[in-house]
């Protein structure tokens, strides 16, 4: 998920061989604070580094994703200067690599989205320093800007709000770092990845060898669950791995977000 500040979530796919390592995949992804050169066209403050997603996507072994919330104009506009990058926006809805932006065949309904501004809409009125986000498929109402100890405590008074007024609406209402966002039940980042590996094997280019890094539980899952929908990766030899130590589905843990910007950097050698 890009966030103003250098958070970026990205996806790193190789499903060919590596010199020593026989036939792989590596799928990485993270909230990695990149810092080098600014990018113009990134929002004021935004200062990030596309130089090892450019390394990577230089392999033509390598199929990079970026995958976010981030709307996709945004995303297509900040990475322009890192060519080979496919990126999927709105939490998978929208994907994109070297072509026009595609969505799934998804008879999604919208209707929901005039409750959930107006309830979103009061509490930005009541709570200083938040606002609201209005993408294609989703509304977010970020507060990263209000005071912090109030913030949190309306976020999740926002959170149960709309949790019992939706219950029997096709949403999903996620409370993450600052947001609080809703989006159609059939979208998600755990659903984008089960999508690409899918399509992997449906090209016959399976990978042996997976590496998820993050904080995303539904992509854990996605990487080492079963499912019916889309080709299961259980074949596939997988290293899960979070940020800090807490509770979770990935099996490892790295201390601190710029680790992952070594282990990136050492897939590159």
């Amino acid at each position: 998920m890009v966030i103003v500040g250098g958070i970026v979530w990205y996806w790193v796919i190789r499903p060919q061989a590596r010199p020593g390592a026989g036939a792989g995949a590596d799928v990485v992804s993270h909230r990695l604070p990149l810092h080098a050169e600014p990018n113009p066209a990134a929002p004021h403050g935004f200062d990030f580094s596309i130089d090892v997603l450019n390394e990577l996507c230089s392999d033509p072994k390598n199929t990079v994703f970026l995958v976010s919330g981030q709307g996709k104009e945004e995303l297509a506009r900040w990475f322009a200067p890192c060519e080979r990058l496919g990126i999927c926006a709105e939490h998978g809805y929208f994907t994109s690599r070297d072509s026009p932006w595609e969505s799934p065949n998804l008879m999604v309904d919208f209707d929901w989205k005039n409750i959930v501004e107006s309830i979103m809409k009061h509490y930005s009125e009541v709570t200083g320093g938040s606002y609201i986000e209005a993408k294609e498929t989703s509304l977010a109402w970020h507060y990263e800007d209000a005071d912090p100890d109030f913030g949190s405590c309306q976020s999740r008074e926002l959170q149960d709000h709309l949790l019992n007024l939706l219950a029997q609406e096709p949403v999903s209402v996620i409370r993450g770092h600052e947001i609080v966002e809703v989006i159609p039940q059939e979208v998600g980042k755990g659903t984008a990845v089960r999508g690409l590996l899918a399509a992997m094997g449906a090209r016959g280019s399976m990978p042996d060898f997976v590496l998820c890094v993050g904080d995303d539980e539904d992509m854990f899952e996605a990487i080492t669950a079963p499912s019916s929908m889309y080709a299961s990766p259980l074949s596939v030899e997988t290293f899960t791995c979070t940020i800090g130590i807490k509770r979770s589905l990935a099996k490892y843990y790295l201390e601190e977000p710029t680790d992952v910007l070594t282990v990136l950097r050492g897939m590159t050698v």
